[in-house]
């Protein structure tokens, strides 16, 4: 085996992505699968994982899914437990599943709010919890925490999201802080913005040809000059997977085209 490939490599690996029907978690998933994993997910109901289920089938994988929330740690053990009948012991966690709320904060319902946190801090925290155990047993495991610029960043109408995750970066460190002594790395990724289906809208050009405002916005902020996709995601990924991050730890990846790094042109 040449060295790049026993870095890289996930042979025998078990990774459960949450979320991971499309978008961002299924690129993970898709890449952990291509790189030897073996693949399971979960969604919030059987449509989504049938969804799922073909996609990955469509690409040449073969996922296991199973329906699961995420806020029900109920739920979450007994799904943990499958998993590790089905496939064997979970190796490498990816805390996908997310949700945001847009609404300023002083019309934001209290409810919509537990709902941001529930499902974007308080799942991680329940599923991380329920994979420890094993992987603490084993001496071995990766969790990786889908984060965001929002865990550094404020903006306007995403005061419950930008808190659940600026909450998942500190619940990054204390995961690393408290079980990297069993060789237990977590870390996060911090996407940009992403070109997904659902911001398809924001990018699409106006009747006189010019771009969506938003999509001006972003490009002008970006370094990059160009929205991310899901692939520019998976090499950051697989990394934080692997043997070759085995001594990264409470760190999170931003990948967003250099946002972070960036002022900002003058007006």
């Amino acid at each position: 085996m040449d060295y790049l490939h026993e870095q890289f490599n996930l042979e025998g690996k078990v990774a459960w992505v949450t979320g991971a029907s499309y978008g961002i978690g299924f690129a993970i998933a898709s890449a952990y699968a291509r790189a030897g994993a073996r693949i399971a997910f979960n969604d919030i109901n059987q449509e989504l994982v049938d969804k799922g289920l073909a996609s990955y089938k469509e690409a040449g994988i073969n996922a296991v899914g199973y329906v699961c929330d995420v806020t029900d740690e109920a739920s979450v053990v007994e799904t943990a437990k499958k998993i590790e009948t089905d496939l064997g012991p979970i190796d490498i966690l990816v805390n996908n599943a997310g949700i945001i709320r847009r609404v300023p904060m002083h019309e934001m319902a209290a409810a919509d709010w537990r709902k941001v946190i529930d499902i974007d801090l308080t799942a991680p925290f329940i599923v991380s919890k329920a994979v420890l155990p094993s992987m603490m047993e084993r001496k071995t495991g990766k969790i990786i925490n889908i984060c965001s610029m929002m865990s550094e960043l404020g903006r306007e109408t995403v005061s419950a999201y930008a808190a659940a995750k600026g909450g998942l970066k500190m619940l990054t460190r204390n995961i690393a802080s408290e079980y990297g002594k069993y060789n237990i790395q977590c870390n996060g990724i911090g996407p940009g913005y992403i070109a997904t289906p659902q911001t398809a809208p924001l990018r699409e050009r106006q009747a006189d040809g010019s771009r969506h405002p938003f999509d001006s916005f972003i490009v002008a902020k970006t370094p990059a000059e160009r929205w991310g996709t899901t692939e520019d995601l998976q090499g950051p990924a697989l990394f934080l997977a692997s043997k070759a991050s085995d001594f990264v730890n409470g760190h999170v990846l931003y990948v967003d085209g250099g946002i972070l790094a960036y002022i900002g042109k003058q007006p």
